[in-house]
Formats: C-alpha cells, sequence, structure tokens
C-alpha cells in the first residue's frame, strides 16, 4: 500500500520528506521490515496522505472463522 501511495514520487523523496533513510523506505515496502515503529509509519502516511485509520484496516489480519 505505501508503495501505491508514493506513486511516481522517488523513495529518496519521500524517505527524506518522512526523516528516513531511502534504505529504510525501501525494506519497509519490500517486507524487509515486517514490523515498522508507530512512529516511523505515522510519518510516512502523513508524507504521502493516508490516514493511519486506511492503514490499520489494509494491514489488520483477517478474521479467522
Amino acid at each position: 500500500m505505501l508503495r501505491q501511495a508514493r506513486g511516481e514520487r522517488s523513495i529518496v523523496e519521500v524517505a527524506a520528506a518522512a526523516g528516513m533513510s531511502a534504505e529504510t523506505l525501501r525494506k519497509i515496502e519490500t517486507g524487509r521490515i515486517a514490523t515498522p515503529a508507530f512512529f516511523t509509519i505515522a510519518a510516512l502516511a502523513d508524507v504521502l496522505g493516508i490516514s493511519l485509520d486506511r492503514l490499520a484496516v489494509r494491514s489488520a489480519p483477517a478474521p479467522t472463522p
């Protein structure tokens, strides 16, 4: 979802605006950092214009029957 929200913006541009390295953002987008810190995700959400509620719903595990 983060990669889609980034759209045409470069990973370097978005990472810098969120206050992190491009490598950290790359790892988050590819799943190599499976559980990034809340404040990291909050910064990315702010830069990308995504609500934290929307991210939470998209990343929550599906309910089991």
